[in-house]
């Protein structure tokens, strides 16, 4: 078992890395072709539904899942980042000042992707299961914000994962092993898990409602 203290539950983990692999399906199969479009909208469904789950959990989950935990105003903010320099500084237990912005960011345009997504279009055979709900305009529009999005998200993960390579080799701050087995080796206690039954529940009511929204589809 890891050294450590308890930081991060499983529904945390798993929504991390269940966003990884669904913005590298979603991406390889509408720019590259892998697979059939049919694909990219089910890897655009899943990430709606995790993004969805791990928004509610934001508010009700775990001690360090909670946006309260690590949602900070910009003055907390600009003093965690002069802070970077100081060779005293002690890793922080959840998230940052600075990552808490990065979590919000990159669940933010995930949503404004996956919400954009239903209403897509390619005018051609692929179509999103909203976009005949609304005007071809409409549609259009929405799918030049849809590929807008997909650059800024791309630039983003990009940032994300140069922060995280400038924490291990310069900081010495390993950032990636917790999101596996959850733990950090940091002074403190054991963060206060909520219960998986809760997690499942609620992750069942993200996926049915994603379902209901793109039951509305064209039949």
């Amino acid at each position: 078992m890891s050294q450590g203290i308890r930081v991060w539950d499983w529904p945390v983990r798993l929504t991390h890395w269940g966003l990884v692999v669904c913005i590298a399906g979603l991406y390889a199969t509408g720019e590259y072709g892998w697979l059939t479009m049919d694909w990219h909208f089910r890897f655009g469904y899943a990430a709606l539904t995790i993004v969805l789950f791990r928004i509610v959990w934001g508010f009700v989950g775990s001690e360090h899942a909670r946006f309260a935990d690590f949602v900070r105003g910009p003055r907390a903010v600009i003093e965690y980042i002069r802070s970077l320099t100081a060779p005293a500084k002690s890793p922080s237990t959840g998230h940052s000042a600075l990552g808490g912005i990065a979590v919000l960011a990159l669940l933010g345009l995930t949503l404004v992707q996956a919400g954009t997504g239903l209403f897509s279009n390619d005018q051609v055979s692929a179509f999103g299961p909203l976009s005949e709900r609304v005007s071809m305009s409409l549609s259009d529009d929405m799918t030049d914000w849809h590929e807008l999005g997909q650059q800024l998200l791309l630039i983003l993960i990009g940032i994300h994962v140069i922060a995280v390579l400038a924490y291990l080799f310069f900081k010495r701050e390993n950032l990636i092993a917790p999101m596996f087995h959850g733990r950090k080796s940091v002074p403190g206690r054991d963060a206060q898990w909520r219960s998986n039954v809760l997690a499942l529940v609620l992750f069942g009511l993200c996926a049915g409602g994603v379902w209901g929204i793109t039951a509305f589809g064209p039949p």
